[in-house]
């Protein structure tokens, strides 16, 4: 995955057109990709191109939990650090090792690297200073992280992009001596919306499936496949040699391989032919066509893909997590895969690349904000205006589960006309890579804000 080089600071001009006198924001909620990792999977080792990659400093100074009594009442911390044991060339066990024979700082696959922990904590800086220097929409010093909801898929890279970001967000010098330890929100991988979930949900797994098979019959025996195998062909296993969409390594695989190299040092490169900016391009127009076309074309794709997400992001315009109630900032470590559905989703990723890495900007995350005017009266209710539109954590059903009062998961069509008047006045807006997006849908007259069809009515947006 590449490094997305950077927006500068935002001008006081600038800061006027994106955030309008004539509007309040109300809620940033980032979706953040992860930083920059080793490949999943060694690949093209034929090509001189090291298996282990030593950009893993984290694995010097690891620290787990211990608990040091029996009946649980004393806990501890043990720092350990962590090396990778692999097969020998004799089958026999050996320690793995980097280029030049490093044994420490050895990445797992897929592990986020220091260039991933360094670009993350710089977004999480480069936030700070939008939201708080220059917006003062959140406060420059916190008690407890009650008004930031936080949140990461099981993949350990999305949490630690996460922490990272947080960190350089509200560094230590931001945060009171009290402070108490944030809170992360997990899930287990059968209920996780963070990201387009094949692996629980089998009709979804089954159009992937077919959407990714006709890729490949559309793709393979193209003159553009031709020139992707005249320049690395020579590379591929002996026995796939044939560059494909399904080939071995799959096409989306070369392209992981290829980027994760760029965003790394000379010490992890592959030979120059990798790199043509021709093939890079070819690869990415085949390979986003490949994951994100269902989502193009098949309302259930992306409702099965990502539709869960996005109930949960308009949940969140109404309610906490737990008994906090008053979230200003929500920042969701994710993959590029939720950036791309979601954007896919909203007909907002049309010619775009394949998502990269954070950088040091809001980049490779989306901010799917609501606003509302200025001029809007809100009502005097304790949990806000948005608890009042889109649902309460009161009114608790037996068993514990809130009772559906909103309308954050309901189709527009079941919305009473109160319902839909009180979704006047209120706007969303989606800023993807430091770029407005336009929504297609917000387009049309009585869609949109007067003159900016970037700002989508609610009205619109509870649906979409």
């Amino acid at each position: 995955m590449t490094t997305l080089t950077p927006h500068s600071p935002y001008t006081p001009e600038e800061l006027n057109q994106l955030y309008p006198k004539d509007l309040k924001l109300q809620l940033v909620q980032v979706l953040l990709r992860h930083g920059e990792r080793s490949p999943v999977s060694p690949r093209f080792r034929n090509a001189g191109l090291p298996p282990h990659w030593p950009y893993c400093n984290a694995a010097r100074r690891l620290t787990s939990v211990i608990m040091s009594a029996n009946d649980a009442s004393q806990w501890d911390e043990l720092k350990w650090r962590r090396r990778l044991e692999t097969f020998g060339g004799d089958d026999g066990p050996v320690i793995a090792s980097g280029p030049n024979g490093e044994f420490d700082a050895i990445c797992q696959p897929g592990e986020l690297t220091d260039k991933g922990r360094d670009t993350t904590l710089a977004l999480g800086r480069r936030l700070r200073h939008l939201y708080v220097d220059q917006l003062g929409f959140m406060p420059r010093l916190i008690s407890d992280a009650d008004m930031i909801y936080l949140r990461a898929t099981p993949i350990p890279r999305a949490l630690e992009s996460v922490q990272q970001a947080f960190w350089g967000f509200y560094p230590l010098s931001a945060r009171t001596a009290d402070f108490p330890a944030p809170t992360i929100i997990t899930r287990s991988p059968a209920d996780e919306t963070l990201y387009p979930n094949d692996g629980n949900c089998r009709r979804f797994a089954q159009l992937s499936r077919a959407f990714a098979q006709r890729a490949a019959d559309r793709w393979n025996d193209t003159d553009d496949m031709d020139y992707l195998n005249k320049k690395i062909s020579k590379w591929m296993p002996d026995n796939a040699k044939r560059v494909a969409v399904d080939g071995h390594p799959r096409l989306s695989g070369i392209m992981d391989t290829v980027n994760g190299t760029l965003a790394h040092d000379e010490r992890v490169r592959l030979p120059s032919e990798f790199y043509d900016p021709k093939l890079r391009q070819t690869i990415d127009k085949i390979v986003c066509e490949e994951w994100y076309a269902g989502y193009w074309e098949s309302k259930e794709y992306r409702m099965l893909g990502i539709g869960g997400l996005m109930g949960d992001i308009t949940a969140r315009w109404g309610k906490g997590r737990g008994g906090e109630q008053n979230i200003k900032f929500a920042l969701s470590g994710c993959h590029d895969t939720t950036l791309a559905a979601v954007l896919s989703s909203l007909g907002a990723f049309q010619n775009e690349n394949w998502p990269r890495s954070p950088a040091t900007s809001p980049s490779s995350c989306s901010h799917i904000d609501p606003w509302r005017s200025s001029n809007k009266r809100l009502p005097d209710k304790p949990q806000g205006w948005f608890a009042s539109l889109f649902g309460s954590t009161k009114g608790v059903k037996q068993g514990g589960q809130p009772s559906p009062n909103g309308i954050a998961r309901k189709k527009m069509e079941e919305l009473s006309e109160q319902q839909k008047e009180s979704l006047k006045d209120y706007y969303v807006r989606v800023r993807y890579n430091d770029k407005i997006m336009q929504v297609p849908g917000c387009k049309a007259e009585g869609k949109h804000l007067d003159g900016d069809t970037t700002f989508c009515t609610l009205r619109l947006s509870s649906p979409l």
